[in-house]
């Protein structure tokens, strides 16, 4: 008497286990080389624009509030100090480049001050936000 067997057939199956390493890595590498860029936290009222492009990532962003306070990286800073620390910023930077984030309310002398300084500090471009720009 013959006995038969069954025969298990593996040729079916695909072990996808390194394709979810592949997928984890590039996942890895997305979130490594991503940059974000973290508005500080305050209640402005941005000036409008036509002609405005997005900004740099790379830009050292300088917050004029409309108390006419001056931040830089989140730290409050008098106004004469703002060339000093930019300058300390853009120590090393191939394109020396400068956002100004404002209130429409600042007056134009404070915004112009600010600009001023920055220029003086090293900055190349010098930009202000508008409203039509969120980068």
């Amino acid at each position: 008497m013959k006995r038969l067997r069954s025969r298990k057939d593996d040729g079916g199956s695909i072990d996808i286990s390194p394709l979810i390493d592949v997928v984890f890595i590039l996942l890895i590498f997305f979130m490594v080389t991503t940059t974000f860029v973290k508005d500080m936290k305050l209640d402005l009222e941005r000036p409008s624009a036509r002609s405005s492009t997005r900004a740099s990532t790379k830009a050292i962003r300088v917050y004029v509030d409309r108390g006419e306070r001056v931040y830089i990286d989140e730290v409050p800073v008098k106004p004469w100090m703002v060339e000093s620390r930019v300058r300390e910023l853009l120590a090393g930077q191939d394109e020396p480049t400068v956002v100004v984030v404002t209130d429409r309310r600042v007056p134009a002398e404070t915004l112009i001050e600010v600009v001023d300084r920055c220029r003086l500090a090293g900055a190349q471009n010098v930009g202000v936000i508008t409203d039509a720009e969120e980068g």
